[in-house]
């Protein structure tokens, strides 16, 4: 389980992620797209291609977790929408 704190950065990736990538494809992602540590202890949220699942990846300290949440409803869609907040 993972708990959020008020301290704990939060980062989305607005590009889509092929989602056959594991742990370390994820934490390479990280490192490059999103230039941060995936050791830092942030929340990384990952949308598939067709929207409709998430990964998440964090760092506890004791070691990474990654955590798959899926829409039941097939066109039901997660929608990210970028601009200047």
């Amino acid at each position: 389980m993972i708990q959020i704190t008020p301290q704990m950065r939060i980062l989305v990736a607005v590009e889509t992620v092929d989602f056959r990538k594991g742990i370390d494809g994820l934490a390479a992602l990280c490192r490059q797209a999103l230039a941060s540590d995936p050791l830092s202890g942030a929340l990384f949220v990952f949308c598939s291609r067709r929207r409709h699942a998430i990964k998440c990846l964090t760092y506890d300290g004791y070691g990474t977790t990654e955590i798959m949440g899926r829409r039941s409803r097939l066109n039901a869609q997660f929608r990210v929408k970028c601009g200047a907040v």
